[in-house]
């Protein structure tokens, strides 16, 4: 009974050692790791730790690097603990005859799904070369459709009928449709596509996806007939219903104009594609003669239409961005009771500068009249202004 009472303390002392070197041991390691983390905020605070970029793009800032950074070492914290404790907490139970057959227990519990899943992998293995292989296709057939999209964006490769701009979005179509192509092949290879429970939560998925975003695809698919219809590109002024001003953003999902007064509007792509615009850019191209802005003016019939005709192209001739050729020129709109109505048309490709063109076009009219004698404050006289 003594020798047994001895063997019990003797194993009641190493098992002590055991649990207060395990303390020791994590209480050093909470330590380490504790000071790796004072010298990594220590560098953040000296800026010693600098944003992760890829190609000049800006993947995670400094604080977020060092977020990362931290979550990781957490991490490999607890693994190396729980490790040590896997290894060393079994021992304890060995000592006594009463635990000696929990130790395997013990081990069966970890150990057990630990080889399922080992297991598992090397069955996936021939399944995840095929997924590698067919993603690996997929990836260097979009490089090739990305170079090509880029030359044909550049000019620098033309296809009869295809306008540069359509490469990008074209690009972006095939780029979804073969991902998605993809997906629908690599599915079945994918561990647990077959089960119940994977193919609820896709079904899940998907219905949650067409319920929320309705709106969205709708956006998305206006933004693709948006595109091929070509009614406007970046920098283009444009009138989109009661808005005018510039296209300062155009994507899948809205257009963004900035007006004269420097008010950004967004409108929702298909806001866009059943309204009417007008684009003051399309007659300002290099192969058109320009943009004929013009405004309205009434003249009593005392006054000779020669003279009014005569000082309203002066006015026009006088205006800067004003094109010469072709030749400003004037229509008379209407006959009515009292006055006769002029129209003054002139010609500019100064798309971006029309409301200070209408503005010199009114001060030249005005001290047109002025200096031939005219009194412009007669009772049927008004000016109307178009298309601003």
């Amino acid at each position: 009974m003594v020798f047994r009472l001895d063997y019990f303390y003797q194993r009641l002392g190493i098992t002590a050692a055991i649990v207060i070197g395990q303390i020791i041991v994590i209480f050093i390691i909470w330590k380490i790791f504790k000071h790796i983390n004072n010298k990594l905020e220590h560098a953040s605070g000296k800026d010693k730790i600098k944003p992760l970029t890829i190609k000049h793009i800006k993947i995670l800032t400094a604080k977020q690097l060092i977020g990362v950074i931290e979550f990781f070492l957490r991490l490999l914290k607890y693994i190396i603990i729980f490790l040590f404790l896997f290894f060393t907490v079994p021992f304890a139970f060995v000592l006594f005859p009463e635990t000696e057959h929990l130790t395997g227990k013990i081990f069966g519990y970890i150990l057990s799904p630990l080889k399922n899943i080992a297991n598992d992998f090397i069955h996936f293995i021939p399944n995840l070369i095929t997924i590698l292989i067919i993603v690996t296709i997929t990836r260097y057939v979009l490089k090739a459709l990305k170079y090509f999209a880029g030359k044909i964006e550049k000019g620098k490769m033309v296809i009869p009928h295809f306008y540069a701009d359509w490469a990008h979005p074209t690009y972006k179509i095939l780029q979804v449709l073969l991902w998605a192509f993809t997906f629908a092949i690599v599915y079945p290879h994918i561990p647990g596509s077959d089960s119940r429970v994977f193919q609820g939560v896709s079904v899940f998925v998907g219905v949650l996806f067409s319920i929320g975003s309705t709106t969205a695809i709708g956006n998305l698919v206006a933004g693709f007939v948006i595109t091929y219809m070509r009614p406007f590109k970046i920098g283009d002024r444009v009138q989109i219903k009661d808005v005018t001003g510039f296209v300062v953003e155009k994507n899948l999902m809205v257009v963004r104009i900035k007006t004269h007064k420097n008010e950004y509007v967004t409108f929702p792509n298909i806001t866009i594609l059943g309204t009417d615009i007008i684009n003051y850019n399309t007659s300002s191209d290099e192969d058109e003669e320009g943009l004929i802005i013009h405004a309205e003016i009434t003249f009593g019939y005392s006054t000779p239409w020669q003279t009014v005709h005569e000082i309203l192209l002066n006015a026009a001739h006088a205006t800067h961005h004003v094109q010469k050729h072709p030749k400003p020129f004037v229509h008379q709109t209407k006959l009515d009771d009292f006055y006769a109505c002029y129209q003054i048309n002139c010609y500019t490709k100064e798309v971006s500068k029309i409301p200070s063109i209408y503005t010199m076009l009114y001060e030249n009219i005005q001290n047109g009249f002025r200096e031939a004698g005219i009194d412009m404050t007669a009772g049927h006289f008004r000016i109307n202004t178009i298309n601003k």
